[in-house]
């Protein structure tokens, strides 16, 4: 079987300190080992609301691209997010597929590479920690880069910790490149 590389949103804005470790704790017991970002606090976009704690997750998987939208739906559902929430609205756990190895365009209802991406600080920061040489379709620079020259003053992170499974995910510097700025995390593989 092929193996895809997949990188992963989470974000929750609803008991965010439970119901991301058990997001976690669910994909981890899926697809074993996993690349895991710091955690960022973040404004709700597009409504009102509470604040979001936000990270990126990479994994590895067998699965096809509308298998594994299929799964990361019923992880959320099986955590309580609600069948008939909006896009902008509060959530326990939201799980949004930014990549699937390099497919670019659309498939059935899902757009890759994620837009979102280099439009938002709450996934282009947490993206860039765990993959920053990753290049996207479409794209010319580097995660990394593309972090570097991002205008953050429209939105503002803030670096939270998030514990799971006694362990209180880190908030460290994560390279050279990244130095100048705030400490970010280093890439945690964890699983």
């Amino acid at each position: 079987m092929t193996e895809h590389q997949v990188y992963l949103g989470l974000g929750s804005n609803i008991r965010p300190q439970h119901f991301l470790p058990l997001g976690l704790d669910e994909l981890n017991s899926r697809f074993g080992a996993m690349d895991v970002s710091c955690t960022y606090l973040s404004t709700a976009i597009g409504f009102e609301g509470p604040d979001f704690h936000n990270l990126v997750v990479g994994i590895v998987t067998t699965h096809r691209l509308n298998e594994l939208s299929q799964i990361l739906r019923a992880v959320e559902y099986q955590h309580g997010r609600d069948l008939n929430c909006t896009k902008f609205s509060s959530r326990t756990l939201d799980i949004d597929l930014l990549t699937y190895d390099d497919r670019e365009g659309q498939f059935e209802d899902i757009v890759l590479p994620r837009k979102e991406i280099t439009e938002n600080a709450f996934v282009l920061r947490p993206f860039a920690e765990i993959a920053p040489d990753l290049v996207l379709p479409g794209q010319t620079q580097n995660l990394a880069a593309l972090w570097q020259k991002y205008d953050a003053t429209n939105q503002s992170l803030t670096p939270v910790a998030l514990d799971w499974h006694g362990t209180r995910l880190p908030m460290l510097a994560l390279r050279a490149k990244f130095q100048s700025e705030q400490p970010l995390a280093t890439q945690h593989s964890l699983g």
